[in-house]
């Protein structure tokens, strides 16, 4: 399986305080997901990478390849790279989702469907199985998690913290 570089999409407008995973389509800063598209064509240009990249279907991804498109770029959706799904939690404030439920989710860490959505497990799985068309990617912090994730179940105190917005991310080749 080939490296790749995967960069966190641009901080979404209407985030703060809500939980937010594949359901909730945000936008982002026009000005943000350009930023990120130049910092994507520099990267390809002093590494001398193809002109393609691969997004997640989802606004705050895709808009940088919408950029990176204009530019001559070859641009891919794919929805394997989209965010977890966190079901009926998906876009409501994290304070408005009842103590009890968020127990019975760090109790099932990995295997909580978050009343019809997608288990940890199932990203886990997901983010393992995807194979890169391409060095170049943009998707998401929970995704990026899992494709990294190395140790056996994680559990709520292992789980790392999603990388910063805009930030890359090398992906090495398996061995």
């Amino acid at each position: 399986m080939p490296a790749f570089t995967i960069w966190r999409h641009p901080r979404p407008r209407g985030a703060a305080g809500r939980c937010i995973g594949g359901r909730t389509d945000l936008p982002v800063d026009p000005r943000k997901a350009k930023r990120l598209a130049h910092r994507i064509r520099a990267h390809a240009r002093r590494h001398g990478l193809p002109r393609e990249v691969v997004t997640s279907p989802l606004a705050r991804a895709a808009d940088v390849g919408r950029w990176l498109r204009r530019w001559g770029f070859l641009w891919r959706v794919d929805a394997t790279l989209a965010e977890m799904d966190f079901g009926a939690w998906d876009g409501r404030p994290w304070a408005s989702i009842p103590a009890p439920e968020f127990e019975r989710w760090m109790a099932d860490f990995c295997g909580f469907d978050f009343d019809g959505g997608e288990p940890l497990a199932r990203l886990l799985d997901r983010a393992a199985a995807w194979q890169p068309c391409c060095a170049l990617v943009v998707g998401h912090g929970g995704w990026i998690n899992a494709r990294q994730w190395r140790g056996g179940v994680p559990a709520p105190a292992s789980w790392p913290p999603p990388p910063a917005y805009g930030r890359p991310t090398s992906i090495p080749s398996a061995a």
